[in-house]
């Protein structure tokens, strides 16, 4: 149950705060007066698209707050949005750049949130849905809905989706002889141009460390030879007489001992000149500056270079596409072959597919034969003499699609001697308006709130009526909200809500305020015509009332 809803800056609502009863919640008003807004709020709340075009003029946002009875939630939800008070509040605001925010009793949660407990809690009709029921495709998924076969589609999807992606390479590979050819030919042509080279991975970056020092490999063999004359070649007495103030040094350290860490620097200096001229020696000695070799690994450079642009950016790349032109020309040099495999799958596997297909076309069967017996119940009390409803369920087993290999359709005969006819070329506004309240019944059986937004459209008199009174009887055990247009329907509420739009001279608002006693019957009797106490609408009103109790 919907305890009440708090509406702020919501299109023309300011600030608003609605207590709802038990069992049947009416608005009413003139029309064009805002009754569907409360509803679009409630939506709001609920997770449903939300319009910064909505949020009232002066307002930085919008926001809709409500506040439901717990019990009414599931257990794993009640668990998983830790709910163990009475009743939980749900609030949801929207600023002026977009920005969601959502709560579940004050704690942040996504929008996705309030749309998984709104639809545990609410089942929306809204003005125009009822139109859906003219096409056919809809039947399908109204009829799997009541069902619950949700599973048994999703395998069904499944096995399609395998069979689709099957075909789709056994096309593939069903290629002409001439285009097979043309096909081999480039990819050998473009596997040999890989091989050809045969780079090995990380070669790029080894040829981009050597080529600086074979370019500059002249200049490094004569600086090399340079620094290596002047720290140990050319100046051999140099070294000696570094040599012999060492020694002095150490035997300066044994008279005093301060001078033992100096004698062992100069020591170290000596080992460290004399490996670093070791170290030069081996480099020049290792320079190559034989021009040819220079000139192959810069063609070898170049090439690798090329090989990255065509098929790289990296060499793992290059490597990459050299694999899978091999997967390729294994394929098409064994096409043959390959198409017989892939036929046998694809029959493996439509042969899997018509199998759940037709095991969801059986269960589809009998769920149509209790959806259509339900909803002849439901309808046949809403001025239906002897109304007959039933759900065609067609096989076309050279046609399945992701949700099996039935078509379905509502049929629909209002009146004795009709034969049953597709619903969309015989029913009325108002029969259509019935249908759709009986099915909303039945497929929301389970759900504790039902809104309707003038689901009586196109119906009035003793049928508008009989309408509040189907409207009356979903209310039991349950909460209803209804738009309606109807006094016949308005009367037999347990609540009743008049709404009222004032346009001031920029401005236009919303007021909507509870009704009881004479002003529920001046709300009546408007609806009827309007007129004073003693007019007959004003009568007809009190009548109206006194039936419904």
């Amino acid at each position: 149950m919907l305890y009440n809803l708090r509406v702020e800056h919501f299109a023309i609502i300011d600030d608003l705060t609605l207590s709802f009863a038990p069992g049947l919640n009416v608005f009413s008003g003139e029309t064009g007066a805002g009754k569907s807004i409360v509803i679009e709020a409630l939506g709001f709340v609920l997770g449903a698209r939300g319009d910064v075009s909505l949020i009232a003029d002066g307002a930085p946002k919008m926001s809709v707050q409500a506040q439901f009875v717990s019990s009414a939630l599931p257990a794993d939800l009640r668990k998983q949005y830790a709910l163990a008070a009475d009743r939980f509040t749900l609030r949801r605001e929207l600023d002026r750049k977009g920005k969601n925010k959502a709560y579940v009793e004050g704690r942040p949660v996504p929008v996705s949130a309030l749309t998984q407990i709104g639809q545990a809690l609410v089942d929306f009709h809204g003005q125009h849905d009822h139109q859906s029921l003219l096409h056919a495709a809809v039947h399908l998924t109204l009829l799997d809905q009541f069902a619950k076969h949700e599973k048994l589609v999703a395998q069904v999807s499944a096995a399609w989706q395998t069979v689709h992606t099957l075909q789709a390479k056994l096309d593939a590979v069903r290629l002409s002889a001439q285009e097979k050819e043309r096909l081999l030919d480039m990819n050998e042509y473009q596997l040999a141009e890989i091989e050809k080279i045969s780079p090995k991975p990380g070669e790029d970056l080894e040829l981009d460390q050597a080529l600086p020092k074979l370019k500059h490999a002249g200049k490094l063999l004569e600086l090399a030879a340079e620094a290596y004359n002047e720290l140990y070649a050319a100046d051999a007495s140099a070294t000696a007489r570094g040599s012999k103030a060492a020694r002095a040094l150490s035997a300066m350290a044994e008279l005093d001992e301060n001078l033992a860490p100096l004698a062992e620097n100069v020591q170290n200096a000596l080992i460290t000149l004399e490996d670093a001229a070791n170290t030069l020696s081996d480099y020049k000695d290792g320079l190559d500056v034989d021009e040819n070799a220079l000139d192959k690994l810069l063609e070898r450079h170049e090439k690798i270079k090329r090989l990255k642009l065509k098929y790289g950016p990296e060499i793992a790349d290059v490597l990459k596409t050299a694999d899978e032109l091999r997967a390729q020309i294994d394929n098409l040099k064994h096409a043959d072959e390959r198409e017989q495999d892939l036929q046998n799958e694809l029959a493996k596997a439509q042969k899997e597919l018509l199998k759940l297909a037709q095991n969801l076309h059986d269960k589809r069967l009998k769920a149509a034969e209790k959806l259509a017996a339900q909803i002849t119940a439901q309808i046949k009390p809403l001025g239906f003499n002897q109304v007959k409803f039933a759900v065609a369920v067609d096989m076309d087993e050279e046609n399945s699609t992701a949700t099996g290999a039935d078509k379905v359709e509502f049929l629909f005969s209002p009146n004795p001697g009709s034969a049953l006819r597709p619903l969309k070329n015989i029913a009325s506004g108002g029969e259509i308006s019935r249908v759709m309240l009986g099915l909303k019944t039945v497929l929301a059986s389970t759900v504790p709130v039902m809104v309707f937004d003038e689901v009586d459209a196109g119906i009035g008199g003793e049928t508008g009526w009989l309408v509040g009174e189907k409207l009356r009887t979903c209310a039991r055990g349950r909460q209803v909200l209804c738009v309606t247009h109807l006094a016949q329907v308005a009367a037999q509420a347990d609540q009743n809500f008049h709404v009222t739009k004032t346009a001031g001279k920029n401005t236009t608002r919303v007021t909507i305020a509870a009704l009881s006693g004479e002003k529920l019957t001046a709300e009546i009797a408007r609806m009827l015509g309007g007129g004073d106490k003693k007019s007959a609408a004003y009568l007809h009103a009190k009548e109206l009332l006194s039936k419904a109790k």
